[in-house]
C-alpha cells in the first residue's frame, strides 16, 4: 500500500494525486447498493460437497475436541504446556519432548499433527490440519502463524475442496503472522520472515521473505555459541 506523503506545492484543489485509490468511488462497478451488484456467480455454492473428505475421526470425537480446546486451552495457565501436549496426545498428536505450546494456539484436527522435540507453538498459531502437518525438532511458530493444509479449486464450480501436506523440518523459524501454503515443505533450519506468505517450497538454510515468499539469503547460525546439540 502507498503511503499519503504530503506535497508542499500540491494545489489544495488536487489533492487526489496523493491517493492512488481516491477515483474507486467515483467509477462504481455498480450503483454501490445490494439490490444493484452486477454479475453472473461463476460458482454454486449449493454443488458443493464434501462427502469424499475424510476427517479422520468420528464427528462426535471432533465436537468433543472442539469443546476441549475451547474451554480446556484457554483454561490452562500460560506455562502449563505438558497438560496442553497431553491433551493433544489424548486425541492422537503426536507431541515431542520438551514442546511449548501457548494457550491461545488452535489445532483443527490434532491426530494429523505431529510435532518433533523442543519445537514452540506461539499464541494464535492456527494450525487447519485438514491434511498431515509435521513440524520437526527445535522449531519455532511464532504468535499469529496460521499453517493451511486447505484450499479449493478456483475452476471448479462447485467450489471442489482440496488438500495437501504442510512440512516444516528441523530447526525452521516461522516468524510472526505468516501463511504457510497447502503442499509447502520448509527446508531444514530455513527462517521464514515476519508477515510472509509461502505458497511453494522454501530451500534449507535460507532466510526467506515476502509475499509471495522467496529465499534471500543464506541464514548464518553463531555456531561459538552452539553447545551440546541433540
Amino acid at each position: 500500500m502507498t503511503d499519503y506523503i504530503p506535497n508542499p506545492n500540491q494545489d489544495p484543489e488536487n489533492l487526489s494525486a496523493n491517493f492512488p485509490n481516491s477515483q474507486i468511488n467515483d467509477c462504481p462497478i455498480s450503483d454501490n447498493h445490494a439490490n444493484t451488484l452486477t454479475g453472473e456467480s461463476l460458482v454454486d455454492l449449493r454443488r458443493y460437497d464434501q462427502s469424499k473428505f475424510d476427517r479422520g475421526k468420528p464427528s462426535w470425537l471432533i465436537l468433543v475436541w472442539w469443546f476441549v480446546q475451547a474451554i480446556a486451552f484457554p483454561l490452562t495457565p500460560h506455562p502449563f504446556n505438558r497438560i496442553r501436549s497431553r491433551l493433544l496426545r489424548l486425541f492422537g498428536a503426536k507431541i515431542g519432548r520438551g514442546v511449548i505450546i501457548r494457550p491461545t494456539a488452535r489445532f483443527t484436527y490434532p491426530w494429523k499433527i505431529a510435532i518433533g522435540d523442543y519445537s514452540w507453538i506461539g499464541d494464535d498459531v492456527v494450525l487447519y490440519s485438514l491434511a498431515q502437518i509435521a513440524i520437526g525438532k527445535h522449531c519455532v511458530i511464532s504468535q499469529k502463524s496460521y499453517l493451511c493444509t486447505g484450499t479449493h479449486d478456483p475452476q471448479d464450480p462447485a467450489f471442489g475442496l482440496i488438500t495437501a501436506p504442510v512440512i516444516i523440518n528441523n530447526g525452521v523459524w516461522i516468524a510472526a503472522d505468516c501463511f504457510i501454503g497447502p503442499g509447502v515443505e520448509i527446508g531444514a533450519n530455513a527462517l521464514i520472515g515476519a508477515r510472509s506468505s509461502v505458497f511453494k517450497n522454501m530451500p534449507a538454510g535460507f532466510i526467506c521473505t515476502g509475499t509471495p515468499c522467496r529465499p534471500r539469503c543464506q541464514r548464518e547460525i553463531n555456531k561459538s555459541s552452539y553447545s551440546n546439540p541433540k
